[in-house]
Parts: C-alpha cells; structure tokens; sequence
C-alpha cells in the first residue's frame, strides 16, 4: 500500500505536461496564428519559471534564503511551453515525428558521462549549488519537451468527433499500456532501472528523473485509455472535478501552502514545538537532519485522512476563483 500511495502520484507530471501540450493546442484556435501564441507561450513559460524560484520553493521552506533550492514540475513546464514557442511552427507531422523520437530514443544517452551544466539541464537529475545555495534540479527537460509536443499534437484527436476521438483515445492508451507491458517484460531498453525479476513492485518502479520510456508508457498510456473510457461523461456545473479542472494552477500553488501550515499546526499540537518545521531543513536526501524527532510521521490511513481533508478544504476557495475568472475579463487570470 505505501508503494503504491507513492506510484500512483507518478502520473501527475506526465498529465499535467500532455495536457497542458493539448491547451496549448486548443489556445491557438483561439489566438490570432502562431506568433500570437508563440508570445503568449515565452511569457507564460518565464512567469512560471519565476513561481517555481519564488512562490513554490517558499512555500517549502516558510523562510527566506531557502535550505534548497528546488527545480521541479513547474520549471520544466515553463520551459518546455518556452520551447513550444518555437517547435508550433513546424509542420504538425514533423512535431509529431520529433516529439514521438525524442519520448522513444532518449533513453540510449542514460550511459553518457558529460560534465557540463547543459547536459544536466537537458537530461540529467543533479544536485549542485549555487551561491551557497543547494541546488536540486529534478526535472531536467529532455523528454518533457517531447510530452508537451505530443500533447499539442493529441489536440489534433482531442478535436475529432467524439465517437472517432473516443476510439482513438482507447486505442493509443491500450496500445501504449501493452509496450509498457511488454518492453518491462523484455528488460532490455526503456529504462536505466531494470526489473530484476523479483517482484510485481519492480516490475512497475520505473525512472522518473528524468522520465524513462517505460515510466512515460505506464503513465500516459493508461491516462489516455481512461481519458477515452469517460469521454462521454457529463458533470455538474460545480463537480470537484470541473472546479479543479478549471483552475489547476490555482489548486497547485495553494495546496502547497496549505499543506506545510497543516504540518507545521500537527507538528506543535503532537511534540509541543510549534517553531520545529520552521526552522528544520526538509529531509530530502530521506534523512531526518539532527534534532528532528526519529518518531516524525503519521501512518498511511491517516495521512489519506489528511490527504482528503486538504482536498475537501480546497474546493471552496478553487470554486471561488473559477467563478471570478469566468467572469473576468483582465489578462491575467490567464496566468493563473
């Protein structure tokens, strides 16, 4: 059960980064032609970059300078959308060719030894620093680049009609959850991380940083498949999954905050220190740093408990704002 609590969480990043592919894709409908769009992605791709240095790694930390500097889903979205500024002009078959070799090829350059601060940019999870600051960069953006372009080509079939994209849907999503199967199976490419044969929770740990062929196939496939098993389900006005829906970064950026005050609160009321996740440095390595308590933690059904209260008490606020973008009409709910 606490493998899979964690597994399950590796499908946000690969859907997020598809669809947000997928919106870029919808956006240009609406847009006037590419250089509209294209102007649109590099200031929405900066203004992420700059809530990823700022308002997300606060929200981590509650102090300023942060214990570590952390680059991870956002950063690699911002610039991937940066990126897309550029790739939209190519002709969509050639997008797709690049996107489709870029997820497919990447994982024969995991043997390559390259000490240079571009390489890990493009394809390398590394810890580094920076003005004494600790540097984590989680996300390199090779082959995020690659979901994203497949998401705007995906936009392609997402536009179809609905019984054609429901096909379509359930086709690439099985189709790709079976390479995932088989390619595990095979062992022999796909992933730096091989199965060793030893058990069904080895079999589904593939690499995340960066995202190997394999974790790409078992996340996005089944995404896709379940993307065209409920396309003809209709929600309520104000379903949770409506609200949140509409207003994702909202949700993202809040539920950051919300769940560091929610530890900081359970952690005075359980040990008496109301100041101990304020002045304790995350353990990211999984260590506790010296002076943490050893016993720090709750078990799994209460952090599902936890879990579902954060979630319950997010939805007033995001049904508030999806209410106030709807009817605003200023530019910048855009960007939130």
């Amino acid at each position: 059960m606490l493998f899979f609590t964690r597994w399950i969480t590796h499908f946000c990043a690969p859907v997020f980064v598809l669809l947000a592919g997928a919106g870029i894709s919808f956006s240009s409908l609406s847009r006037d032609g590419n250089r509209a769009v294209s102007r649109f992605l590099i200031t929405r791709g900066l203004w992420l970059i700059f809530l990823e240095l700022t308002v997300l790694n606060f929200a981590f930390s509650f102090r300023v300078p942060y214990d570590i500097l952390l680059l991870q889903v956002i950063w690699a979205i911002g610039w991937s959308m940066i990126a897309m500024a550029g790739l939209i002009w190519l002709p969509r078959r050639v997008l797709a060719v690049l996107a489709i070799a870029m997820i497919l090829l990447h994982n024969t350059t995991d043997g390559l030894q390259i000490a240079s601060p571009v390489w890990e940019f493009l394809h390398v999870m590394s810890f580094g620093n920076f003005r004494g600051m600790p540097v984590l960069l989680a996300y390199p953006l090779i082959p995020w680049v690659g979901v994203m372009a497949a998401g705007f080509c995906l936009g392609d079939v997402m536009r179809l009609e609905p019984d054609r994209r429901r096909t379509a849907l359930l086709r690439i999503g099985s189709g790709m959850t079976m390479a995932f199967v088989v390619l595990r199976f095979l062992n022999i490419y796909g992933d730096p991380g091989p199965w060793d044969g030893s058990s069904l929770l080895s079999f589904f740990r593939a690499t995340k940083y960066p995202p190997s062929l394999i974790y790409l196939l078992m996340t996005l496939g089944p995404s896709l498949f379940l993307l065209g098993w409920i396309d003809r389900t209709r929600v309520a006005e104000f379903h949770p999954m409506r609200v949140f829906g509409r207003v994702p970064m909202f949700y993202y950026l809040l539920h950051f905050y919300l769940v560091h005050a929610l530890a900081v609160v359970l952690a005075g009321l359980r040990y008496g220190d109301w100041t101990l996740l304020l002045r304790m440095p995350p353990a990211i390595t999984g260590e506790f740093p010296p002076g943490f308590p050893q016993d720090y933690g709750y078990s799994l059904g209460m952090t599902y408990l936890i879990w579902a209260a954060v979630v319950v008490a997010l939805y007033p606020p995001c049904r508030w704002y999806m209410q106030f973008k709807q009817r605003s009409r200023a530019a910048w709910t855009g960007y939130l």
